[in-house]
């Protein structure tokens, strides 16, 4: 190999080492704007392909060149994603990450992660929701954002206040950790009883049962509304649900969560929003898909090889390099 082939090799590897590095803090973005870490991954591979085309002598400030690319790529992909979800079989829930490892997922604050408030941002317009994800959870100043999103600073701020104001007037004030915890646990033994009492007492008068199965697997294509009739609802499945059932609890977009296997497979993640009132919203996803996506998401790290980002689990395999997929903005 010649000196210029040795030169050009010893780029791309400086490359992907500060690539990796921000990886997690591109891929909070992404999966902020999109609520799925499969479409984010998609983003962050597609971003990976451009900064290995791009002069990178030019680039100034690599770290703000990244994210306006990946918020860009973003909101295209939140256009696209938003007719596909209209066309969704029953209801769609955001898909969870496991944050144990890192539970802000690249952000400077947890905003904007958990899974109620993800669901939540639905109801923003992409670019609406890449304002308030940028400012809220990475507390970019709003002349950078204005950059990113070609708008005025001006702008900026009055499309992030509205949105703050907009899920702040539909959103409960969250318990703290422990209790979150707590009424997790106390719905699992009620549930596995059928108890509809003890379920009654858990629910918020406005709770709301959300079942994601994607038209894959058998649930709920209606979300089942009111503390009596989810009380009912729970009730009713838990004699074929429960019984052989394993719970695992697993850190779940900041919150504790539950997964559920039975003969050793993975059939179903539950998570709650609750506050004083009680729980709000039961959300379970029952999508393998999503379920599978998890699973990935608690065992995945990101290692350099040849130039190259490259995905691998905890038994050391390799998975698909970031440089073989991509998304078209």
């Amino acid at each position: 190999m010649n000196a210029e082939s040795l030169e050009q090799a010893d780029a791309l590897d400086r490359a992907a080492s500060a690539f990796a590095e921000l990886r997690p803090w591109l891929f909070g973005i992404a999966y902020r704007m999109l609520a799925s870490a499969a479409e984010a991954e998609d983003i962050v591979q597609e971003v990976w392909l451009r900064w290995q085309g791009t002069d990178r002598e030019t680039i100034e400030n690599p770290p703000a060149f990244l994210a306006l690319v990946t918020t860009r790529l973003a909101i295209n992909l939140a256009r696209s994603a938003r007719v596909r979800r209209e066309s969704y079989i029953g209801p769609w829930l955001p898909e969870p990450v496991d944050t144990s490892l890192d539970p802000t997922v690249g952000a400077e604050r947890g905003e904007a992660l958990e899974l109620a408030v993800l669901l939540l941002m639905e109801r923003l317009k992409p670019t609406e929701r890449a304002a308030y994800v940028l400012r809220e959870a990475f507390d970019y100043p709003y002349t950078q954002i204005a950059e990113i999103l070609r708008l005025t600073p001006a702008n900026v701020r009055q499309i992030v206040s509205r949105a703050r104001k907009r899920l702040t007037a539909v959103r409960h004030e969250p318990v703290n950790r422990v209790e979150h915890r707590r009424l997790l646990e106390t719905f699992l033994d009620a549930a596995r009883t059928g108890n509809v009492g003890a379920l009654e007492k858990l629910f918020a008068a406005d709770v709301v049962s959300s079942s994601d199965g994607g038209g894959v697997r058998g649930s709920s294509t209606f979300p089942v509304l009111g503390s009596e009739r989810v009380a009912r609802f729970v009730a009713a499945f838990s004699p074929r649900f429960w019984p052989g059932a394993t719970v695992t609890w697993v850190e779940m977009n900041g919150l504790p969560g539950m997964l559920v296997s039975r003969d050793g497979s993975d059939v179903a993640l539950l998570a709650i929003e609750a506050s004083r009132e009680g729980i709000h919203h039961l959300l379970w996803m029952l999508n393998p898909t999503k379920i599978e996506s998890f699973r990935r998401s608690r065992s995945r790290i990101v290692t350099t090889e040849g130039g190259r980002l490259v995905l691998a689990d905890d038994r050391g395999a390799a998975q698909r390099p970031e440089s073989q997929k991509g998304c078209q903005q």
